[in-house]
């Protein structure tokens, strides 16, 4: 499947990393003085980090990118050079992508001898501790996106705590729709609550009987920017993480009608097609209405 992706031009590129901070998805880092995009994994391919870029280094190419192919991906990467190999797989590795990080070393294991650095390198550089300093910026992707997948072994414990507070049943994060990742291995196959960000307060059984056994995304209509990012990001989850049903959980005020309106507009974008249970909530925690549409 082709899907549009950013491209680099390294002539052009300065390494001000002026687009770095602007690539809500952290597929962007410094390496070598450039920037490099260190995971096709990563990118939403809509340019967020373009209009950043004051050389116009950055643009959009419409390649082959999906299914997500690793091997591809590293034949790539190789040819940045040792450091650039390295963050990919630093990358994968932060954001839980155990199968592709695999892959990867397999890739580099296959072709070790036309590679310029040693592989038994490559994984000492992966897996050493960063001993970049907190002052440093996020050339490494901030730390607010990592991806981290709670151990359901804990979600499933007794729904009090000793201190008699109620057991939290998020499973994963980042939970903010413009710094998760469609592909991530934690949506594949689930079920996805999209909830308003105002919504949670409200709701004080929110965790118990909405969040429970689902993936969550929140959003707000009013206030987010780059609604487009939001649509092609519902449209990955419906298409490539197969979402097995899709919850909207609003807020009764006007505004929040946005949201419902997205996800049905990437429904009706995508080929394949997902039920969506959509709920609205009134400012008191009251359920006023829930329908499947």
């Amino acid at each position: 499947m082709e899907r549009d992706i950013i491209k680099i031009d390294d002539d052009k590129c300065t390494g001000c990393g002026l687009c770095v901070p602007n690539c809500h998805e952290g597929a962007l880092q410094i390496i070598d003085s450039k920037v490099r995009l260190v995971s096709d994994l990563m990118c939403d391919g809509l340019g967020a980090c373009i209009g950043h870029c004051p050389e116009g280094a950055i643009t959009i190419e419409r390649r082959e990118a999906e299914p997500y192919d690793e091997a591809k991906v590293m034949g790539i990467m190789v040819s940045k050079g040792f450091n650039t190999v390295v963050a990919h797989l630093r990358h994968l590795r932060e954001h839980n992508e155990t199968v592709f990080l695999k892959q990867g070393m397999a890739y580099l294991i296959a072709n070790e001898s036309k590679l310029d650095f040693m592989v038994d390198e490559v994984k000492k550089a992966v897996h050493q501790p960063d001993n970049t300093s907190a002052g440093a910026g996020c050339n490494g992707g901030c730390p607010g996106s990592k991806t981290v997948i709670f151990n359901p072994a804990e979600i499933k414990m007794a729904d009090h705590q000793p201190n008699g507070s109620l057991q939290s049943q998020l499973r994963q994060w980042p939970v903010q729709l413009h710094l998760i990742n469609p592909g991530a291995s934690h949506f594949a196959g689930s079920d996805l609550l999209v909830a308003a960000d105002c919504s949670a307060f409200s709701l004080g059984d929110f965790h118990q009987n909405w969040l429970k056994n689902k993936t969550l995304v929140i959003a707000c209509p009013k206030l987010d920017q780059g609604k487009e990012i939001y649509l092609q990001k519902f449209i990955a989850l419906i298409e490539s993480a197969k979402v097995n049903t899709i919850t909207v959980l609003i807020m009764e005020v006007p505004c929040c009608g946005g949201l419902l309106q997205l996800v049905e507009m990437a429904i009706s974008r995508a080929a394949r097609k997902v039920p969506v249970k959509a709920i609205t909530v009134s400012i008191r925690g009251e359920i006023l209405s829930q329908e499947w549409i």
